[in-house]
Formats: C-alpha cells, structure tokens, sequence
C-alpha cells in the first residue's frame, strides 16, 4: 500500500471487497491480505475510528466488536491485531445478515422509525394545513 494514511473505513471496505472477490477464501486468508497490502503504511488515525456505513448493516455492537482490538493494533503499530479487529467486525456483520437479513427488514424491534412516526404525524397534523397535507400524501401515491 502506498504511504497515504488509510482510516479504519479504508480497511474495512478492501476486507470486503477481497471477500466478494473471492468469496471461497477464509477469514484468515483475508486477514493475511489485509496485512500484506497494508504493512509498511501508516497506521489510522485513533481520532475516525469507526467503520460509518455498517450502521445500515447490522446493530452497532456487532460492526463495532473490534474496534478495541483496531484500537489496540494502532497503539502497538501492530497490523496483525488491527488485521484481526477488521476481520472480527466484518465476521460480526456478516454472520448477522446471514442468521437474521439486513437491518431493518427482521422485525418491529430494529425498526429505526419506531417511536418517531407517531411524533412526525402528531407534528405534521397539528402545524401543516390540510391542502399540503393531501398534496403530499398525493404525490407519495403516485
């Protein structure tokens, strides 16, 4: 890898990539590559550490289970543990979509509109005349 400093997410989204390219490879396979392409490189800033976009993937304490492992890597400029942090998280989320589906789509618990629908329409009700209301709920159909 060249000497750009990569974050976390960088790290993370080529795990998984190298996980669609060959997705016959084991996690320890993967964790070798990650290794191998990122050694010699500079290490994340602890400042982002975090991986953004898993939020749509899984609930945050399966995406963020390495973190500290990633956390630790960083500090003892260690690639193997910062290796095995990315390759936990991406273990975590992938075995979440495979036993439950994508997040959001399971049941009513996860869903993330949940305590706030009948607030928007209690709002929406109270402060949006009529006619906007019918032309918005008009538009929604078509």
């Amino acid at each position: 890898m060249d000497q750009q400093q990569s974050t976390v997410s960088d790290i993370f989204r080529r795990a998984q990539a190298a996980r669609l390219e060959h997705p016959d490879w084991s996690y320890k396979q993967i964790k070798d590559l990650i290794v191998k392409e990122f050694s010699g490189g500079a290490f994340p800033s602890l400042s982002s550490l975090t991986i953004p976009e898993q939020d749509d993937r899984a609930p945050e304490e399966d995406w963020t289970a390495g973190l500290p492992i990633i956390a630790r890597g960083i500090q003892f400029q260690d690639w193997k543990e910062v290796a095995d942090g990315i390759i936990l998280s991406l273990e975590q989320t992938e075995n979440y979509e495979r036993e439950r589906g994508p997040e959001g789509d399971r049941d009513d618990w996860h869903d993330r509109n949940a305590g706030i629908n009948d607030a928007t329409a209690k709002g929406v009700g109270k402060w949006m005349p009529a006619e906007l209301v019918a032309l918005a709920e008009r538009n929604v159909k078509k």
